[in-house]
């Protein structure tokens, strides 16, 4: 299966993780007051794909232990997708209770990650997430896959492309909606995009790709501009280049919203998104931070 995309796309959709990938690795607390004026001030911006927290245990990621409340307390947009990250059917369950109709599910491209991330192999991983699915498909959810380490494993090493487009398979076999494969330590060359996207798109639908670049190696707008020859119109960033894994070591540094925003202006992409809009959402959030500390 193919998708049939341009090459390159016209017009890009801009999928905003920072709300949740971003503000994870937050060193200090971040007012939930302040957390969901950031979501509703990047909605407002104009992204139309907004990731607004986790449902993980409070245990592990304790930054976003507010899920609840920052779902139950935003103003959403009708236009507007608010995806949030559920592990197993226990976050499903909170999410759905607090109003979520939009989810995602992780996973890895490599058994050390997978082990490192959540505790499980990747088969496991699987296990967990097939009650999720149909959950989701019942209730009717819009349903989002990521594939993390699908270039590098901080573990392991260089990840065969054949791995990620596998489990990126699965994820699609799943019930998947999208999937998001990504550069979870920011290693990835453009060689690396190249190599992967040539063999994933041999099987995967290609408008139903996303990719995921941290730019900890200064390379992910070259990366985006290989996705883009491949037809690819869906990257992940975080507004600010906030946060990363907090179980990858050197994860840190996702792709700024606004440098990807700027990046695909110049190359006459749409996204419909405002960057000083993003900008200023960056920095009422700099500033609310600042505040409780």
């Amino acid at each position: 299966m193919t998708g049939g995309v341009e090459r390159p796309p016209p017009r890009v959709t801009v999928v905003e993780v920072g709300p949740r990938d971003g503000l994870q690795n937050e060193p200090g607390r971040v007012p939930t007051a302040a957390k969901v004026s950031f979501v509703e001030a990047l909605a407002g911006a104009g992204l139309r794909v907004v990731e607004a927290t986790s449902f993980v245990s409070p245990k592990a990621v304790p930054q976003l232990a507010d899920a609840d409340e920052v779902m139950r307390s935003l103003r959403r947009r009708p236009d507007v997708r608010y995806p949030v990250l559920v592990p197993n059917e226990r976050g499903l369950e909170r999410a759905l209770a607090a109003g979520a109709d939009a989810v995602a599910l992780f996973t890895a491209a490599t058994e050390a990650f997978a082990e490192a991330n959540v505790r499980a192999s990747i088969a496991e991983t699987f296990e967990r997430f097939r009650p999720v699915a149909m959950r989701a498909r019942t209730d009717g959810l819009w349903l989002r896959g990521y594939v993390s380490v699908a270039f590098d494993c901080p573990y392991s090493g260089r990840v065969a492309p054949e791995s990620a487009r596998d489990v990126a398979l699965r994820l699609f076999d799943l019930g998947c909606d999208e999937v998001s494969l990504a550069d979870t330590i920011g290693t990835a060359t453009p060689g690396d995009v190249a190599r992967l996207l040539d063999v994933a798109l041999r099987d995967l639908p290609g408008n139903r790709l996303a990719l995921h670049f941290h730019d900890t190696g200064g390379r992910a707008l070259d990366n985006v501009a290989i996705g883009l020859d491949h037809g690819i119109a869906i990257y992940d960033s975080a507004a600010g280049g906030l946060g990363g894994c907090p179980f990858a070591p050197g994860a840190p540094g996702n792709l700024a919203t606004e440098t990807l925003l700027a990046c695909l202006a110049g190359r006459g992409i749409e996204t419909g998104v405002d960057r000083l809009a993003v900008e200023h959402a960056v920095a009422g959030l700099r500033d609310a931070i600042a505040s409780a500390a």
